[in-house]
């Protein structure tokens, strides 16, 4: 696990992107997606003004793209910058696990990723190393504290992965990135600064394309069933739920 001295000296060396605005050379004009996130990112912003701590960064989770494509878009509001990453959406969100996202949950236990408007807190040390903690800012979203939704890193993130499996992993509904993009992005959007998921579709010319037909989910069911499944590993384990955040069935 890194330390958070070597942690936060990677995300200050991969941080270009957070440099202020008198130290960012000349850059090209924005392409239509970069002028389309822009756009959001500031009227998201403006929407969440009195939450906010910091307004100069935000990040776009563009669920309306397949999790093989770079839909975590970190907007520099300042310089007028977009980086984007992969990120994976939550696996009650995808239960036939094709890529898209089918729905979202607000629900404790639904292992889906929910919509709206996110305020990132303090970063902690937990079973992914250092991660970022959240809270939802609306009543789609109101659950995540409860939840333990947060940003942390995942090898199911990856270009590697996406190579291999055509998709990115799927988490309980966290924002899971790149473990070597997560540093720069902790530091980025940490302490106060908005998050804004939903499906957007926003394509290269900068307009919302739609998203392939997904089956509905049945959350209540799915919560039943697991529920249900980690009271019988509970009951054969002498009352201890065993640890199943690595399975490769949820991740892979």
């Amino acid at each position: 696990m890194m330390d958070r001295r070597r942690f936060l000296a990677c995300a200050l060396a991969a941080a270009p992107l957070g440099a202020t605005p008198l130290r960012v050379a000349a850059q090209p004009a924005p392409s239509p997606r970069h002028r389309a996130l822009l756009d959001l990112a500031r009227e998201q912003v403006a929407r969440a003004d009195a939450h906010l701590w910091r307004r100069d960064m935000a990040a776009i989770a563009d669920f309306g793209l397949h999790s093989a494509e770079s839909r975590f878009h970190i907007v520099n509001l300042e310089s007028g910058t977009v980086r984007s990453l992969l990120v994976a959406h939550g696996s009650g969100s995808d239960p036939e696990h094709d890529g898209w996202l089918n729905a979202y949950s607000n629900l404790v236990d639904s292992w889906a990723t929910s919509r709206g408007a996110y305020l990132t807190w303090e970063w902690y040390e937990g079973i992914y190393g250092t991660s970022m903690r959240l809270t939802g800012l609306e009543a789609d979203n109101s659950n995540v504290f409860d939840r333990a939704i947060v940003m942390h890193a995942a090898t199911y993130a990856t270009p590697a992965h996406v190579a291999r499996w055509g998709k990115a992993g799927r988490s309980n509904g966290c924002f899971a990135l790149d473990p070597a993009e997560l540093p720069a992005a902790l530091y980025q959007l940490g302490g106060g600064r908005l998050i804004y998921a939903d499906t957007l579709g926003i394509g290269a010319d900068g307009t919302r394309g739609a998203v392939p037909p997904q089956p509905p989910v049945d959350f209540e069911s799915a919560i039943a069933l697991r529920r249900a499944q980690a009271a019988e590993r509970a009951a054969e384990h002498g009352g201890e739920v065993p640890d199943s955040s690595s399975d490769p069935a949820i991740f892979n």
